[in-house]
């Protein structure tokens, strides 16, 4: 692979989740997050990206979004479970994003705010469009998705490095 290898992170939030007397980690999705999460999925295949891994946060509404999301693509990328996304700071997720192999060209990350929110922020040097007014305006809401691009090798991803090409949200 190339240093000028063309490379997209697709940073989506988890859809609405439920409030039930459980702990942080287990709250499962609300039933506007189970009707969401699909229509994320569709959105999602309608970019044309074929993911080549899925990065999922092991809290049970990421899960789930994920399980009804991923329906909705053509194919079904390899999906690793990761810890560390829950509650990860945007230089955390950085970090994750650092390990992943230069043999993906498209990755997925799912998992929750308001780090993935932050995360596109600090990526994104510039943006196409009205790309991150949007965002902005709408603060990374659920099953929100937003698309950067960036050449190169996944260790070189750091703040500033990438473009804001797309964001969706489902309510905006």
């Amino acid at each position: 692979m190339s240093v000028d290898t063309p490379r997209r992170i697709v940073l989506l939030r988890h859809a609405k989740a439920d409030w039930p007397q459980t702990t942080d980690h287990e709250r499962p999705l609300a039933d506007r997050g189970r009707t969401d999460a699909p229509v994320a999925g569709r959105r999602l295949a309608g970019t044309g990206i074929g993911f080549d891994l899925a990065l999922c946060s092991t809290a049970l509404r990421t899960r789930e979004t994920w399980k009804l999301a991923v329906q909705e693509l053509s194919e079904r990328p390899k999906t690793v479970y990761e810890e560390r996304i829950y509650e990860a700071s945007p230089g955390e997720l950085i970090a994750l994003i650092n390990e992943t192999l230069d043999t993906i060209d498209d990755l997925l990350v799912i998992g929750h705010n308001p780090g993935m929110h932050g995360l596109a922020d600090i990526l994104a040097a510039e943006s196409e469009g009205d790309t991150l007014t949007r965002m902005t305006r709408t603060g990374f809401p659920t099953a929100a998705f937003a698309v950067l691009t960036f050449n190169g090798s996944w260790k070189s991803v750091e703040p500033g490095t990438a473009k804001l090409v797309d964001f969706w949200a489902p309510h905006a």
